[in-house]
């Protein structure tokens, strides 16, 4: 769920309450291993509602706390870290060509009327609505005076948004990706659209951006934040590269809120969940409240959140619509297994929108000044 982890210590001076995520959590006790400092206590874990990992130290004896014997199986943790971060380029490489025949150059939903019933054109048209709608929610000025200048488009998929928003502003903006062949799509379409001044494309993990403290004025995350395993490390990134007075926009799937009477979704939710997320290289889902606790954990300013599910209504039947054309037939038979499997469950993304389980959320905030 989110990365982040609430560490709660019986004993010991560690402060009772910090906020980790578990790459830090990894480094330490890595640290502490080489070091030949293994912990005097083992580490037992439980899940709390708000979808955390609370930690509490056990007595154990000293052969109980070698690295073989102890509960966090580092290795593990990195061999799947990388299992995702390769499967989710390799779905990228395999489906960003099919996509852009169909759809376009925007790899996102589209913001829509209630109850629309629209064409193929009209779907384009509301994926530039959709980044509209996004930065009228952010409050993002349209003052030349105050525009943003230096752009980072986190899981820029074929840099739609990247050139839309370089564009628009004028301004300076950079790409990121895990796919390769993403990332070179891109800049041949910036090329081509006289753009390569502009924008740039690299592959870069999101977890671990390859730029400078305070680089942006505008940090775009648009539907990649599903695609983190990590969720506080994530945003921790994302305002790491914000400026002072930046302003953050993340627009992700999530799961409902959990009701307070809740510790978890229910049985058949998590089930449904999973089966979407195996076929799209994605990790556990979080909510948007659980975006908001991060935020708040980093002290980010004018946190604001919205459910835009009913505007993104339209989108899947149109996609699936799409996919079985004859068009879109044969080039999920030339495409892969990947994609064929993605395009298999897309049904069940309708049915997460339908009964309340998947929210398409937008999540906004400001770095202070």
């Amino acid at each position: 769920m989110v990365g982040g982890v609430v560490v709660s210590v019986v004993s010991g001076s560690v402060p009772q309450s910090l906020l980790f995520c578990p790459q830090h959590l990894q480094s330490q006790l890595a640290t502490r291993i080489v070091a030949g400092k293994r912990p005097a206590k083992k580490l037992h874990f439980t899940l709390s509602r708000s979808s955390h990992l609370r930690f509490s130290k056990v007595q154990t004896s000293p052969r109980q706390t070698s690295l073989h014997t102890m509960d966090v199986d580092l290795e593990a943790n990195l061999e799947d870290a990388e299992k995702l971060k390769r499967g989710i380029a390799e779905f990228y490489d395999e489906s960003s060509g099919i996509w852009e025949d169909i759809w376009g150059e925007h790899m996102h939903h589209g913001f829509y009327g209630p109850n629309s019933t629209v064409s193929l054109s009209d779907h384009r048209v509301a994926q530039i609505r959709m980044i509209e709608e996004a930065l009228h929610f952010a409050s993002v000025s349209e003052d030349l005076s105050m525009k943003p200048t230096s752009i980072v488009d986190v899981g820029c998929g074929i840099g739609g948004s990247s050139r839309y928003l370089a564009r628009k502003y004028g301004a300076q903006c950079i790409g990121i990706t895990l796919s390769p062949i993403q990332a070179q799509r891109a800049q041949s379409l910036a090329a081509a659209q006289g753009l390569q001044d502009k924008v740039s494309f690299q592959v870069a993990d999101a977890l671990n951006q390859p730029f400078p403290d305070g680089k942006f004025d505008l940090v775009w995350s648009m539907e990649s934040g599903e695609h983190m395993p990590d969720k506080t490390k994530f945003v921790q990134e994302l305002a790491r590269v914000a400026a002072p007075g930046a302003t953050l926009i993340i627009v992700t799937w999530c799961h409902r809120n959990l009701l307070s009477s809740e510790q978890s979704l229910l049985p058949a939710e998590q089930n449904l969940l999973k089966r979407i997320c195996d076929a799209y290289y994605l990790p556990a889902w979080c909510s948007s409240d659980d975006y908001v606790r991060i935020l708040q954990s980093l002290s980010l300013q004018d946190i604001k959140t919205a459910d835009w599910s009913d505007y993104v209504a339209p989108f899947w039947p149109a996609v699936i619509s799409s996919a079985m054309s004859w068009k879109g037939i044969t080039s999920l038979l030339r495409s892969g297994w990947k994609t064929i499997r993605g395009a298999l469950v897309m049904p069940l993304m309708i049915e997460g929108y339908k009964t309340g389980l998947i929210k398409f959320a937008i999540i906004t905030c400001k770095k202070p000044s």
